[in-house]
């Protein structure tokens, strides 16, 4: 790899701004400045320091969010605020993009990386990566509700969805729930309650796999995974 495109990766700057600072004699490989920002490296074994800084290697990043309301789970848009305007400048530079997406008004949990193979797994209908959602629901949600989930209920242009495990917490005016889907379609978990007369008022989600929500994150914050959270992941 070029070392001005390894320093511009790691969020050093600009490869103009990267030259800069080659010309300054900022930066060094294995003890060494730099005079071609086109020499290359083996970034894995390069002893790589800005102003003595070293430079450590991160190719990929996994950032676990925890999705305010109010915020689109997209990379850019010309209107509303993404959940990638939420980011702080260290992490920009990676070419994050959110696994899957939460609704405009849905918060919780919310996972970011620029792995483009993880997020084909954890989307992928054939894998069944089971998603955990809590919800509060304007009606009385009842033990026929829970029937009607596990056997799929129909969401519209004759698309019966996969079976749904539904877990009554509170049965009231207004109901309180967990559910457990394997899909991600459009509104699903709205169609759904939809489908049996009610309307999601409330709707977070808790995990994805074997990722759940770090519940001392404040909405809009993030941090990045634990290794013991992406091993898990990636075996699911």
């Amino acid at each position: 790899m070029r070392i001005d495109k390894f320093l511009a990766n790691m969020g050093i700057g600009t490869r103009k701004e990267v030259k800069q600072l080659i010309k300054a004699k900022a930066v060094t490989v294995d003890g060494k400045f730099v005079k071609d920002s086109g020499q290359q490296i083996d970034p894995d074994v390069a002893d790589v320091r800005v102003y003595e800084e070293q430079i450590a290697y991160k190719p990929t990043i996994y950032l676990m969010m925890n999705k305010p309301p109010g915020v689109i789970s997209a990379t850019e848009d010309h209107r509303d605020k993404t959940v990638v305007d939420l980011l702080d400048e260290d992490v920009r530079h990676y070419d994050l993009h959110p696994v899957g997406r939460l609704d405009k008004d849905t918060v919780g949990l919310l996972l970011l990386t620029n792995d483009g193979d993880l997020t084909h797994q954890l989307l992928s209908p054939k894998k069944k990566v089971p998603k955990k959602y809590y919800a509060h629901i304007d009606g009385v949600v009842t033990e026929e509700d829970v029937k009607a989930f596990a056997n799929g209920v129909e969401i519209g242009e004759g698309y019966i969805t996969k079976p749904g495990e539904l877990h009554i917490l509170e049965s009231a005016s207004l109901s309180k729930i967990e559910l457990i889907i394997t899909e991600g379609k459009f509104h699903q978990v709205k169609r759904m309650f939809e489908a049996v007369g009610k309307e999601v008022v409330y709707l977070k989600r808790l995990e994805m796999g074997s990722l759940k929500l770090d519940e001392s994150l404040a909405e809009g914050d993030y941090r990045e995974l634990t290794e013991d959270e992406l091993n898990q992941l990636k075996l699911n």
